[in-house]
């Protein structure tokens, strides 16, 4: 495995959990590099099923160490919560985790900012936030004005904290929206606080260290996906995060060279949470069937995604900018009861036909799918092991995607288990 980087390569939710569980058997460290509890990896072992939101995956396996990077914004008391939640459900914690000084904090005043400032929009420019505070967490490390998980470590930290909620306050009364009372957050905070401060320290060397090595295998694992990328995504809908294989080397504090191969995660079809542009989006009995038969549920909000035909534009544009070396290709039998699949090779916009997705959302909205239609295979094939036992008609579904997009598959998902994953490559 090496140094190797797992992304999303669509809007987020393509099974990324899943994959990493699968990966982090062969996985010394696993690292996560940006992001925060705005997302939420779900992973099935055995009879228990597991929805991580800032731990990384690998916490799930006892001989894995896990690195929550700088890149990341903590929200302390849900990372709390979380933890001592896998703790009383008998996963080891203690000389495994280890959170970099360097992270920003996510507080309440975050959050209330993030929901007022989301009222504040109309109809059609909303966001679709998650209102768990990212976006402001982010926009305050950008501003130098910040709280790091190394602060809390200082003796004068409260105080910090206690300044923050003043000028927070300030802002929220512009806002319209109600104070927070400062002695009564860092009480509930403290708790946290106090739980995670063993945690912290400067991950940074160890990190570099372990990826030196030649017998350690480095896991890093992304959040959301390539198109809510705060530069390459359907920007303004995205997310505050570079969530693709760029963001690694600036969020967890490693070498870009030193990345030895990156996987992008794409599902059979597409799926999005949250408001903007969708040109592959279903409205009719085959989006309901997706979302039904695939229980695209958003795992942090419980929010209905967004369904739509396999966007091979989307993918392609993924790959380019991630530098994906393969694909793990997930939900693969979902379309096991379709007669028709289709798959979009391009877009048409006012006249024209683009192979790549435009910056401009006024012309990413105007784009229409260019479909190929692709007989269906009519019959499971969650219980295939391997590429032999599938339907020839999924093979060739799976071969037309890699010509598409330009990349191989090299691992295939045909049900939520660890079992029901291909390792093809």
């Amino acid at each position: 495995m090496a140094n190797t980087v797992l992304i999303g390569s669509q809007w987020g939710d393509e099974g990324k959990g899943k994959v990493i569980d699968v990966l982090t058997a062969d996985a010394d460290w696993v690292v996560r590099y940006q992001g925060g509890n705005n997302a939420g990896h779900t992973v099935e072992v055995g009879d228990q099923k597991y929805v991580l939101h800032l731990a990384p995956s690998g916490i799930l396996r006892p001989d894995a160490k896990c690195i929550i990077g700088n890149g990341l914004v903590v929200d302390p008391i849900g990372l709390t919560e979380e933890l001592q939640d896998l703790e009383k459900r008998g996963i080891s914690i203690a000389g495994r985790l280890f959170i970099s000084d360097r992270a920003h904090l996510v507080i309440q005043y975050h959050k209330e900012l993030d929901g007022a400032k989301e009222a504040k929009l109309e109809t059609g420019k909303k966001i679709g936030t998650t209102k768990r505070g990212i976006g402001p967490a982010y926009s305050d490390k950008a501003d130098r004005s910040g709280l790091r998980m190394g602060d809390v470590l200082e003796d004068d930290f409260e105080t910090m904290l206690r300044e923050r909620v003043a000028a927070k306050n300030a802002m929220l009364s512009v806002l319209g929206a109600p104070s927070l009372d400062a002695d009564e957050l860092v009480a509930t905070y403290r708790p946290a606080f106090e739980y995670l401060k063993p945690f912290i320290c400067d991950t940074v060397p160890m990190l570099n260290a372990a990826m030196r090595d030649s017998s350690q295998n480095v896991l890093f694992e992304g959040a959301q996906g390539v198109m809510l990328d705060i530069d390459f995504g359907t920007y303004p809908f995205v997310t505050s995060s570079s969530t693709g294989a760029g963001g690694v080397a600036s969020g967890a504090g490693v070498p870009p060279h030193a990345i030895d191969d990156v996987i992008g995660i794409v599902k059979a079809y597409t799926t999005r949470v949250g408001e903007g542009p969708f040109p592959t989006e279903l409205f009719d009995d085959d989006g309901k069937a997706l979302g039904k038969v695939g229980n695209e549920f958003g795992a942090t909000t419980g929010r209905p995604r967004r369904c739509g035909w396999f966007d091979g534009v989307v993918a392609r544009y993924a790959a380019m900018i991630g530098g994906i070396d393969r694909w793990a290709l997930m939900k693969l039998d979902v379309l096991d009861g379709f007669e028709t699949i289709k798959i979009c090779t391009a877009y048409e916009c006012d006249g024209e036909l683009l192979d790549m997705v435009p910056a401009s959302i006024s012309k990413l909205s105007r784009c229409k799918p260019v479909y190929e239609d692709f007989k269906g295979w009519n019959c499971p094939t969650t219980g295939c092991t391997s590429m032999d036992e599938l339907p020839e008609q999924a093979k060739k579904y799976i071969r037309r995607l890699e010509e598409v997009t330009g990349v191989p598959v090299a691992i295939l998902s045909v049900g939520p288990k660890r079992s029901s994953t291909i390792v093809l490559d």
